[in-house]
């Protein structure tokens, strides 16, 4: 998936986001806005070909340039791609860059 069609997608606003997962978000203290900084200034780190609910991918990106946010995007290709989470990454699960998953022990 490409960050460029993501970030048309969000510039353009056709996209929306989980119903299951806005009450996350808001929890999670997780703004519209901090979500579309950080698909502005993000990058695709895993994709997920395979999915069962379809295609999706994980994307990094950073919030006031310090505070890095995960989004999981989907429906890339249609008319309205879906936002399924997003959320700040656990130092217990990922290296210190925020790409690369820590191996299982």
């Amino acid at each position: 998936m490409e960050i460029d069609a993501i970030r048309q997608k969000v510039k353009e606003g056709q996209y929306e986001i989980s119903f299951t997962h806005t009450e996350k978000l808001r929890r999670r203290k997780i703004e519209i806005e901090a979500i579309e900084q950080a698909i502005e200034n993000g990058e695709v780190i895993e994709s997920y070909p395979d999915d069962p609910r379809g295609p999706s991918c994980l994307i990094l990106g950073f919030v006031g340039g310090r505070r890095p946010i995960h989004i999981v995007c989907g429906n890339v290709d249609e008319p309205l791609m879906l936002i399924i989470t997003a959320y700040e990454p656990d130092p217990s699960e990922w290296e210190s860059n925020w790409r690369t998953r820590k191996e299982r022990r």
